[in-house]
Order: structure tokens, then C-alpha cells, then sequence
């Protein structure tokens, strides 16, 4: 049985940055004014959570290419969404790296233009008619979930004159518990626009970024299909993937 006093770590405070950045400017409004609260003994709420394994999900719900079809009468091209054609995939572990079975991925992004399906995103690429940009699936007995997709394009934003973010897809994992629950964003290898994102540029630990990439994974592509991109998601404890400050 496992030691109950390793069954909740505490996060390392030291790996994130600090909620108040001015470098990224809507921290300045929405920083804590308050210190955090401190939890002595985690309750049950923060150690149990939802069952997900008699959720109903749609036959492409982790299909992006699929599940926002203008026409789904179509075939070929004329029914899919423009831009590259992506898997990505990964497993969700906890901090002693067990597989976190039947939980709930959820995903969204923009468009290959870097648009969003939302009504306040205004920039001026264009709405693709064939995708949603939202997707999600459960974890196997093994901890695996996988999603197909459109590689989102990299967009301006008004934190400065020139301000970019790197193409992303944002992640949300229940993981085993609600206090587990991870928001995060994958980037992609190689991207030029990383390192120079004024969010990224919060986070001093550059180990810390790296859990946010996905590496690009040739063996698990599809051959004259789409490229497979592996993005891990570790929910608590040391080596947890760094989730933004939101």
C-alpha cells in the first residue's frame, strides 16, 4: 500500500514565476493582492475525483479533423480543414511516473491561421468552416490519449508593439484528483517564436519550458499523412509539467 504522506506532494512554488509580471501585462490586474492560503491536511475533495469512465464520447471527439465537418456529407479535401495535418499524443503519469488511467483530456487551439472560434478573437485571419479547434478524450488503462489535428499558426497579441505567441495548443488534465487538475500549453520543437513570447519569458527555469514542448516523434507519423508530436503530462510533484500563470 502506499504511504499516505506521499499520496499529495506539494508544489514547488520555485518553478513557476511569480503571479505578478509586468513583462506580461495582465498579471499587473489580476495578481493576488492577498498571500495564498495554506492547506495543512489535504481533505477528501483534494484526494478523489471524478469517474469519467461511463462518460459518453462522440466517435471524433479527439478528431479535430472530423468533428467540425461544414458538410459532413463531403469527402476528400472539400471537407476538411485547411493546414497541417498533426497527431498528437502522449501519456499522463503522476509524480512516481503510474499511469492516471480514464481521465479526461480536453484540448483547444486556433486555426492553421491562428484564429480562434470565439467571438472576441478579432484578428484578421480567417475562420476555417471545416474546424472547431476543440477536442477531447480519456486515457487508456496505460495512461495514453491521443488527438488528430491542424498544426494552430502563431498570432499577434496586444501585450506590445510586436508582440507574438508561439503556435500552442492549450490542455486541460483532470488527472486522479480535482486538486490535480493541470491547464498547460504544448509549444512545438523548434519553434523561433519561444523563446522570445513575453509569457515564456516569465518562467526563469528553462527546465520549466521544456516540459511545455512537444518533440517531434517520426515513428509514430503517419507517411504521407501527418507528423506525430509527443507531449507527457506528469499531473503532481517534482517533475510536473509547468503549467502557466493564467
Amino acid at each position: 500500500m502506499q504511504d499516505d504522506n506521499r499520496r499529495f506532494v506539494e508544489r514547488d512554488r520555485s518553478w513557476h514565476p511569480p503571479a505578478y509580471a509586468p513583462g506580461y501585462k495582465t498579471t499587473v490586474a489580476r495578481s493576488p493582492r492577498q498571500a495564498l492560503v495554506s492547506m495543512q491536511k489535504p481533505s477528501v475533495s483534494e484526494l478523489s475525483g471524478p469517474d469519467f469512465q461511463k462518460l459518453r464520447m462522440g466517435p471524433h471527439d479527439n478528431d479535430l479533423l472530423l468533428n467540425f465537418r461544414e458538410d459532413p456529407a463531403l469527402t476528400g479535401a472539400a471537407g476538411l480543414p485547411v493546414g497541417e495535418r498533426i497527431i498528437m499524443f502522449g501519456r499522463v503519469v503522476d509524480q512516481f511516473d503510474k499511469p492516471v488511467p480514464h481521465t479526461l483530456v480536453e484540448m483547444w487551439q486556433a486555426n492553421a491561421g491562428g484564429r480562434y472560434r470565439h467571438k472576441n478573437d478579432n484578428y484578421l485571419a480567417s475562420l476555417d468552416p471545416n474546424f472547431g479547434g476543440v477536442g477531447r478524450c480519456l486515457t487508456d488503462e496505460h495512461g495514453w490519449y491521443n488527438f488528430r489535428t491542424i498544426k494552430p499558426g502563431p498570432y499577434p497579441w496586444p501585450n506590445d508593439t510586436n508582440s507574438w505567441r508561439p503556435a500552442h495548443i492549450h490542455i486541460s488534465v483532470m488527472g486522479p484528483a480535482i486538486s490535480t487538475r493541470l491547464i498547460t500549453q504544448m509549444y512545438f520543437e523548434g519553434d523561433p517564436l519561444i523563446p522570445i513570447c513575453p509569457i515564456v519569458q516569465t518562467i526563469n527555469d528553462k527546465d520549466a519550458v521544456e516540459t511545455m514542448i512537444g518533440r517531434l516523434d517520426l515513428p509514430r507519423s503517419n507517411p504521407m499523412d501527418c507528423l506525430a508530436y509527443r507531449f507527457d503530462l506528469v499531473v503532481r510533484g517534482e517533475l510536473q509539467t509547468y503549467f502557466e500563470n493564467q
